[in-house]
């Protein structure tokens, strides 16, 4: 028992230490210190780590990702896509309205790229590691409860410290607020994924995207 123990204690801090590293201290690093020109490089490798990490947890297998496809339902996906377009075009109206659907009048084309891309190459590899990897890996080390969906949505919205940006961070941290209870509550990544994919087309359709544009980027120091 008391091998055990000391084992179960052991890896309890290999995954405090592995949750730490990942979800605080290497957004905080490649936003504090790394140029703007190396950050997308920076994280899809922390994403790849991540992947690793997901694969490796005990139990998980990748046919779970499957599970609760049957929680997408057309009237609610209209309903969420509706709300979040009235709710991107009224951000962007109050502080971005010069970008007002700048890639549709002037880069149609790298819109549509983006539009059929993104749901693949950004939201989908984002909640893998903020889901899957953050609520199956880490269980032991989370707190009960709501409060591990509060806890995921402020690291989702810390991962995105490298806009410094407070439009950013609040509407990551609703985002995240939303695809965690997707994933956690309803227990369908595929929702949470399809969440995400629609926020992020949106923001970029209306042109929102002005905000997580690293070229935009300006540090406060």
């Amino acid at each position: 028992m008391g091998t055990q123990s000391t084992i179960s204690q052991n890896y309890r801090w290999q995954l405090c230490v592995e949750f730490c590293l990942l979800f605080v201290a290497a957004p905080v690093l490649i936003a504090t210190l790394l140029p703007a020109t190396v950050m997308f490089t920076a994280l899809f490798a922390l994403t790849a780590l991540g992947l690793g990490l997901l694969h490796i947890t005990l139990g998980f297998r990748w046919h779970f990702l499957r599970e609760g496809i049957s929680e997408i339902k057309l009237g609610e996906t209209l309903v969420f896509t509706a709300l979040m377009f009235i709710a991107c075009f009224g951000v962007m109206r109050i502080f971005a309205s010069e970008a007002a659907f700048f890639l549709l009048r002037n880069e149609p084309l790298l819109l549509l790229m983006i539009l059929i891309f993104y749901p693949i190459v950004s939201a989908l590899p984002q909640e893998l590691v903020f889901r899957p990897l953050f609520f199956r890996r880490y269980k032991a080390i989370l707190p009960d409860g709501a409060a591990s969906i509060w806890l995921n949505a402020a690291l989702f919205s810390l991962a995105h410290l490298m806009y410094w940006s407070w439009i950013v961070a609040i509407m990551t941290f609703i985002g995240g607020l939303i695809f965690a209870h997707s994933y956690k509550e309803r227990r369908s990544l595929p929702l949470a994924v399809l969440q995400h994919a629609i926020a992020g087309n949106i923001i970029f359709l209306v042109g929102l995207g002005v905000f997580f544009y690293s070229g935009n980027v300006v540090r406060p120091f």
